[in-house]
């Protein structure tokens, strides 16, 4: 429909780019909700119509981010198209990008990183920190590594969340590993487990975010609760933020990535992996840095200036998971007694269904008072249930 002026006239309609997003889960919903600042036009594309991102786009495709046709025939006519998931159709994303698409990150970085055993032989060729490691071919390959244990078994592709991924500590549980190509990493001992939130446009100038600390989920293997910024000393934050801008030039793409990282006993940093997408780890900069990882997507894909990451506040996150034995229609117990507290920000995903250990949302708390941060993620974990109805 044209639109026209007071005069009757029609008014010359501004061209706005056209942005895709492969995956229409919790990531891009909020990918979307910044979206309305700026000028362009959204589209997604996902199997699920009913996924949390399908209402707030301006056109939805269903279709398999996985299919080299699905990807292809939706991405052909944008501008740009972004992921919310590695697990999508590299060779999909090579073939437009040929044809004058913007893809961020670049399809070479997302073909690189999907698979664990080319991103770890990424890290040994350039020289960045990483847990040693060896590649296995089926389950029969740990036999002839033992001198590796306790390590980590890691699929190198399909896996995430903690799936895929196995810690074998003694002989007997060589069973346990993956009858299929994986990486056998060295296990470090751990002190902390840090992400960086590392931004890059297409001039190269990059910006990164304060170092988070992350707590996990022993049971789960997700993250329990985060507090950013890390309480580390200088020396281990500077070469965190090194380790990182390294690990994002070396890959040469636009975009945004989560670099995680081990910090071990003697304070060397290792990198555990990278994601090359808005990550769990940067939701508290919605409310706790002047610009959130999604607003900064978001310069970088439509060319603008990037944002600032200094933090407002010091940050907690707090996951909320389905709990254990509910699956069905979901329902959050104790809700209302969260929303009635000071500087706490609750953010649901959209999601009807629950089940044990989906994520189903996360809350943010921020504070000056590093305990007042302890002391309300705590609170928030044992009083918001995600449980199942009746019905």
């Amino acid at each position: 429909m044209d639109i026209t002026d007071e005069k009757g006239k029609v008014k010359t309609k501004k061209w706005m780019p056209k942005a895709g997003i492969l995956g229409g889960g919790q990531l891009g919903r909020m990918l979307l909700q910044q979206a309305i600042n700026y000028p362009v036009n959204t589209y997604v594309m996902e199997n699920d119509v009913q996924c949390p991102s399908a209402h707030l786009c301006h056109h939805f495709t269903k279709g398999d981010i996985q299919n080299f046709d699905d990807v292809y025939n939706f991405g052909k006519d944008l501008d740009l198209l972004t992921i919310e998931i590695e697990s999508v159709n590299v060779e999909a994303l090579e073939q437009l990008e040929k044809e004058g698409v913007k893809v961020f990150p670049a399809a070479a970085a997302i073909k690189t990183i999907k698979n664990k055993i080319l991103q770890k032989q990424f890290y040994k060729e350039r020289g960045i920190p990483t847990s040693d490691f060896v590649v296995t071919e089926n389950r029969q390959d740990l036999e002839r590594h033992l001198a590796f244990l306790p390590a980590v078994h890691k699929l190198a592709t399909g896996g995430y969340d903690g799936r895929g991924v196995q810690i074998i500590k003694t002989t007997s549980e060589l069973p346990l590993g993956f009858d299929a190509p994986s990486v056998l990493e060295k296990m470090v001992h751990i002190k902390k487990e840090i992400a960086v939130m590392v931004a890059m446009n297409d001039k190269g100038e990059t910006a990164i975010y304060p170092p988070a600390e992350m707590i996990f989920d022993q049971s789960l293997n997700l993250l329990d609760y985060q507090l950013c910024p890390a309480n580390i000393e200088q020396d281990v934050l500077w070469k965190c933020e090194a380790i990182a801008l390294k690990v994002v030039r070396d890959l040469q793409s636009p975009g945004i990535f989560a670099v995680e990282l081990f910090v071990d006993y003697s304070n060397e940093v290792f990198v555990n992996e990278t994601a090359p997408r808005v990550h769990n780890s940067g939701h508290h900069t919605i409310e706790a840095n002047y610009s959130s990882q999604f607003d900064m997507l978001w310069r970088v894909m439509l060319g603008y200036p990037l944002g600032n990451t200094e933090s407002v506040m010091p940050s907690a996150i707090i996951n909320i998971v389905g709990a254990a034995n509910h699956t069905g229609n979901a329902v959050y117990e104790g809700l209302e007694e969260i929303l009635k507290l000071d500087n706490v920000y609750v953010h649901l995903y959209g999601k009807a269904l629950t089940k044990p250990g989906r994520k189903m949302g996360h809350v943010t708390i921020v504070s000056n008072e590093r305990q007042e941060l302890i002391h309300q993620a705590n609170r928030i974990k044992n009083t918001l249930k995600v449980v199942s109805s009746e019905e």
